[in-house]
């Protein structure tokens, strides 16, 4: 097994003893994703929309640290602090892919790192 880790300054610094993202055997394992602002290390305080596209900046960051597109990703997963905020969250994510989407389940969690409304992860594959 041939193992790559992935990282950028182009999105938040892990929080935790992990990587942003893992490449190996032809797949990309990116950690699940928070609203930080890499360039202040903030949280981006705002509506869920704004926390959303955050979370969607961070990840096209690392896919394109990897050299790769959300065209690339196979699974998601999409945790809410409320499932109240599903459809606003869900037309966010959305306009980050055009076409085929990847398999996804989104579920409502008691708690998400930081306190935040959304934290997102994707698995994609290297080549298409």
């Amino acid at each position: 097994m041939s193992k790559q880790i992935i990282k950028t300054d182009k999105a938040p610094a892990p929080i935790g003893p992990y990587n942003q993202a893992v490449k190996a055997n032809g797949f990309l394992f990116i950690s699940g994703q928070v609203a930080i602002d890499p360039a202040t290390n903030e949280l981006i305080k705002g509506s869920v929309k704004e926390e959303a596209h955050q979370v969607m900046k961070n990840l096209k960051a690392i896919l394109e640290e990897a050299k790769i597109t959300f065209e690339h990703a196979v699974k998601t997963t999409i945790f809410l602090s409320d499932m109240s905020l599903f459809a606003e969250v869900n037309e966010v994510y959305g306009s980050y892919f055009s076409g085929d989407y990847p398999a996804r389940e989104t579920v409502a969690v008691k708690g998400l790192p930081k306190n935040v409304n959304v934290e997102i992860s994707i698995t994609a594959v290297i080549d298409l």
